[in-house]
């Protein structure tokens, strides 16, 4: 099972020379996939959560991947009907090319209402709209010969199905092991990489709705070792909690990482 990490690209902290710590650090603590997160405008519902400035993915993940030599690169999650499906497989395919093939695609149908108004892309179907650009962009690479995987994010039953229709693993945004486990006996699920929390505390957390990878670090090495039993094939660390301000702080993400690296090499 390969871990990750959700590297923020976005927030006051975030520029470029922190941008290449984060991917340096990630490879360098042994960690196998790198991804990051995908809006186009800051509209005001983005912006409470995710503030400017917020570096575009393709642009940012095609600049680390010649700062890093290992490291998968991917998208979590890139949201579909903000561009052309044609457009997506050119970025996708040039970025997989320049990265030796390194590149992991993420995709979700998006939740902020303004930014899609801003786009003209519409809000009310992005379902459908999501679907019909799955279609075209898996039939394009089935066309050019290229095997880029296709993570589908969202737990929703419309999203469920996406992820049987098109997908290589399903990929759920920081649900609960309970939640996940469920999901995985009623569905059958093309695979699997969820992409879960990481917040280390000095002390274990007793609460029956803790998410995975909140809780001291046996808890999150008991995560990693549950979700391995439920057949992940990658798993991948969010360290953000939607304060912008721990973006100037990327050294708590760090030290957790590096922690969790360490523990999860010697007790798997």
């Amino acid at each position: 099972m390969q871990l990750g990490v959700n590297v923020p690209n976005f927030g006051p902290g975030t520029d470029p020379g922190v941008l290449r710590d984060w991917a340096r650090i990630t490879e360098g603590l042994g960690y196998e996939i790198l991804m990051v997160s995908d809006h186009v405008v800051v509209t005001p519902d983005v912006a409470e959560r995710y503030p400017e400035p917020f570096y575009e993915p393709f642009t940012t993940l095609s600049w680390l991947a010649g700062v890093t030599t290992r490291v998968r690169l991917g998208t979590t999650v890139l949201i579909l009907p903000y561009r052309h499906p044609l457009l997506v497989k050119r970025m996708v395919m040039n970025l997989d090319r320049l990265s030796g093939g390194r590149v992991v695609l993420g995709v979700g149908v998006g939740w902020a209402r303004q930014e899609f108004d801003a786009l003209g892309a519409p809000f009310g179907t992005r379902g459908r709209v999501a679907d019909e650009h799955l279609a075209t962009l898996r039939d394009a690479c089935r066309t050019d010969g290229t095997a880029i995987p296709i993570w589908v994010g969202g737990s929703s039953a419309p999203a469920l199905r996406r992820a049987v229709r098109f997908g290589d693993a399903w990929h759920p945004l920081r649900l609960s092991l309970d939640r996940m486990r469920t999901v995985l006996a009623e569905h059958s699920l093309p695979g699997f990489a969820p992409r879960i929390a990481l917040r280390l505390t000095s002390a274990p957390v007793d609460d029956p709705e803790r998410p995975a990878g909140v809780g001291s670090i046996e808890q999150i090495v008991d995560d990693l070792n549950q979700l391995r039993q439920l057949g992940a094939e990658a798993v991948v660390f969010d360290p953000y909690h939607g304060d912008p301000e721990q973006t100037r702080r990327p050294e708590e993400a760090w030290r957790a990482l590096a922690t969790v690296a360490t523990y999860w090499r010697t007790t798997s």
